[in-house]
């Protein structure tokens, strides 16, 4: 998990890139106002250059947003998975001898609530690995007790063929959805994101130095919108820190642990 909280980097962009649009704005009517003194009435054209730029600048927030989107489905169809998986293989201790059951049981339970408690903790990120690293001792718990249970002279043949596929799998999906949550886009898309809404608003600034008025309102829903478009899509990256959140998905694990008697 991530060490520095991203969402509060998310708003400190958000933040950056608002003013600092509007801060290019200015600049780049400041640019024509120098064009114009020197050339005269005629304003350089750079409009084939300006269409490209916002062409790419919005094809660039486009494939953001959409594979923001995509990860944020694939980290819930993760929570049921891990739902499922834990119900399977908590089902399977019926099939060790009984005298291992209560004490594989209790185990598991305490596992399932270390898995609960690792994104209830969030945002707090310490708080939420210590829940972790607890969940994957107690993995070696239920690991080493299994293989006790199924080694026992009353467990029945082929018991490990059912019981320990599905340990298998519960922990597989715990690992994938760790690494669920430092896969993100490199931050050099980011910072080429920044990079294009800065040169569009430069660029527009330049265009707008023809005009007699200056019209704010629309130079700061440009900035507003961006800005805010920008925050949402780090804020859906990184669902279990901001706004945006998995919490309601999470209910599944809770539900599992309410079945586990």
């Amino acid at each position: 998990m991530d060490i520095v909280d991203p969402t509060v980097i998310g708003g400190s962009i958000a933040v950056g890139v608002f003013v600092g649009i509007l801060v290019c704005l200015v600049l780049g009517r400041w640019i024509g106002h120098r064009a114009i003194a020197r050339y005269g009435t005629g304003l350089p054209s750079v409009s084939s250059l300006e269409a490209a730029v916002f062409a790419l600048l919005g094809l660039l927030i486009a494939f953001t947003f959409s594979g923001a989107l995509t990860r944020f489905d694939v980290r819930r169809g993760q929570a049921v998975d891990e739902a499922n998986a834990i119900g399977t293989a908590y089902y399977r201790i019926d099939l060790l001898p009984a005298s291992a059951q209560p004490r594989l049981r209790e185990t598991f339970r305490n596992y399932v609530d270390a898995r609960i408690s690792t994104y209830r903790k969030l945002p707090d990120i310490a708080a939420a690995q210590r829940e972790l690293a607890r969940s994957l001792e107690l993995q070696t718990e239920i690991w080493s007790q299994a293989v006790a249970a199924i080694r026992m002279p009353e467990s029945r043949p082929g018991t490990e063929l059912l019981v320990m596929p599905a340990l298998n799998q519960m922990y597989d999906i715990t690992a994938v959805r760790v690494a669920a949550t430092q896969i993100h886009p490199p931050a050099i898309i980011y910072a080429m994101l920044v990079a294009l809404a800065l040169a569009s608003a430069l660029l527009a600034g330049y265009q707008t130095a023809g005009e007699k008025g200056y019209d704010w309102i629309h130079k700061i829903g440009f900035a507003g919108i961006v800005a805010l478009t920008i925050y949402v899509i780090i804020d859906i990256e990184y669902p279990r820190l901001g706004w945006v959140r998995l919490d309601a998905i999470d209910q599944l694990l809770v539900n599992v642990r309410a079945g586990m008697k």
